[in-house]
This record gives structure tokens, sequence and C-alpha cells, in this order.
């Protein structure tokens, strides 16, 4: 049953980063409207009539359906197994909490009208129902050993670097979100110029663009300093290089999809990628920042209890360290 727990948060760590996809689908081709204004059903029908638009946003709808019984179901399993770790006992809930919350404001931008900044809200909420899920399927797959290595520490300094590059992600992310549902996508009209000036001003919708531009350069090169930073730790602490310079390379990644966006003029497949580099970039940094962290105190104990106990008992009396070890 373990087992399948751990299968159950792997399909639904790839669910949920299908819902960001649709998700992007449904802005990028203008699909929000394709069952009117009704929910959760589809102009009012179980099964509407086909249009491009209703298909899209009706299949989003569906594998949101699909996703949060695949998303209780793991919250549920991981916390019947495994409920004595704190980070299960703390990822179950945000999952199933941020899950409800980005369905619920999905729900409410087709029912009533909403503003800009709402509808940027929106992604923003799924991608952290991304990350806890994403951290919950990790944390599972590793929790027979391989999460001891969060006992080598790293300095406080690198915690909060990381942290704090999560935590700007997060901004940086908003405004690009922002941008997308303002319609400021094009208000540089080519790249890297913004309508051929270095600095494009900050002003109106050409002031968002390039304030968006401006702190995604922001974010490639405070990334390349944690990867940089990271190197010192490498041979105690290889996951965490590893996954800081995946990082990078999708940072880097996604700003060239950027470009492609404002070149191709907002065609799908650069738009679709866009949002597919950046939800993978936060949850890459997701993982790096739970794992810059400790395990708690009361899990190290638990572990070493048992060996505490084993090895003041009469079977080890007489044996050398040597011949103990290698029982």
């Amino acid at each position: 049953m373990r087992k399948w727990v751990k299968r159950l948060s792997l399909a639904a760590a790839a669910g949920m980063f299908l819902v960001l996809i649709q998700g992007s689908l449904v802005t990028t081709t203008g699909s929000a409207d394709g069952c009117g204004n009704s929910w959760p059903l589809c102009h009012g029908k179980f099964v509407p009539s086909y249009t491009v638009e209703t298909a899209i946003e009706f299949s989003h709808r569906f594998v949101v359906m699909i996703e949060s019984f695949l998303i209780i179901g793991t919250a549920v399993g991981a916390l019947w197994f495994w409920r004595h770790r704190l980070e299960v006992r703390i990822l179950a809930p945000v999952m199933v909490a941020f899950l409800f919350i980005q369905a619920g404001l999905g729900a409410a931008s087709v029912m009533w009208p909403q503003s800009d900044p709402i509808l940027a809200l929106h992604f923003g909420i799924s991608l952290i129902a991304f990350a806890s899920t994403l951290l919950m399927t990790t944390f599972l797959y590793e929790i027979d050993g391989r999460d001891r290595r969060r006992d080598i520490r790293v300095p406080r300094s690198f915690v909060w670097a990381v942290w704090g590059l999560a935590a700007y992600t997060y901004v940086v992310v908003y405004i690009g979100a922002y941008v997308r549902h303002s319609g400021a996508s094009l208000a540089c009209s080519d790249w890297p110029l913004c309508n051929g000036n270095y600095i494009g001003g900050f002003e109106g919708a050409v002031g968002v663009a390039f304030g968006h531009r401006v702190s995604a350069l922001v974010l490639i090169v405070a990334t390349a300093v944690v990867a940089w930073w990271a190197l010192r730790f490498r041979a105690a602490r290889p996951e965490l290089f590893w996954a800081v310079l995946i990082a990078f390379g999708l940072v880097v990644a996604q700003a060239i999809s950027g470009a492609f966006v404002v070149l191709t003029r907002l065609e799908t497949f650069p738009a679709l990628s866009h949002g597919m580099l950046v939800s993978a970039f936060f949850g890459t940094l997701a993982y790096l920042g739970f794992h810059v962290l400790p395990r708690p105190a009361a899990a190290v104990a638990a572990e070493q209890a048992p060996e505490q106990q084993e090895s003041r008992s009469p079977a080890f009396a007489g044996r050398t360290p040597a011949t103990a070890s290698n029982r």
C-alpha cells in the first residue's frame, strides 16, 4: 500500500503540472469563456457542444476534477502511513487547501468578472499547489533513507538566499501573469530592446512589460549567484548543486522562450513553453528550498533510538566496534 501511495503521489504531481499547462493554454487561446458563465457545468451541460474554446476549457475542468481525487488520495495515504513526519503533516493540508483555492478562483473568474490582478493571482496559487504536490512526491520517494542528506547542514545565509530566491521568483511570476492578463505582452514590441529603446519606461502597459523584463534579468543573475555558491557544497550535498544548476538552465530557457513569445507575436507554442518552464523552475526551487532545511529533530531521534537500544543489548557485549558495525 505504501508503494501505491507513492505512485499515486507521482500521478498527482504529473497531473498538477498538466493542470498548469492547460491553464496557460486557456489563457493563451482566450478560452476562459469557452463554457460561458456556468460552473461546474459547461453551458449548463455535462457534455457541451463542441467548439475549440469549449473543448479547451472543458478539458481543463475535467483534468482538475481528476486531479482533485489524486491529491486528496495522496494526502490521505501520506497521513495514514507517514503522519509521524512533520513534513507530511504540513504538506498534506497545503496540497489540498491550495487545490481548492485554485478551483475556487477558477470558478469565480467564470461566474463573476475579475480584475487583472486577481486573474494573475490564479496562476500563482496553482504554482503553490504544484510545488507542494511535487515536494510531497519527492519526500515520499526519499523517506527510505535518502532524506538523511538533509542532516548535513549548510550555512544559514545560504538557506536564506535560497528561500529569498524562491520568494522573488514568485513575485516575478506574478508580474508575468499580470502582463498576460492585462494585455501588455506586446507593449514592448521587440526584443531585447523595448520599442527600439534600451530603457522602455515604467509607465502604463510599456512599464509593466519592461518591468517584467528587468525583474527577469535580475532573477537570472540571482540564480547564477546561488548556483556559484552551491558549488562549495557539491561534495557534501550534491543534490543541492545539481538542483540549482538545473534551475539556472530552466530560468535561461524561460527567458529565451519569453523572447520568442514577443518575436512570434504570442504564438501558442512559445507561450505554452514559457508557462511550462516557469512551472518547472519554481518546482525545482521548491525542492531546493526543502532540502536546505534540516530534518526535524523528532525524525532524527526516532532513527537513533533503535540503534542506541541495539548497541546496549547483551548481544553486543564483548564485541569490538568493528565486529559490531559488521553485524
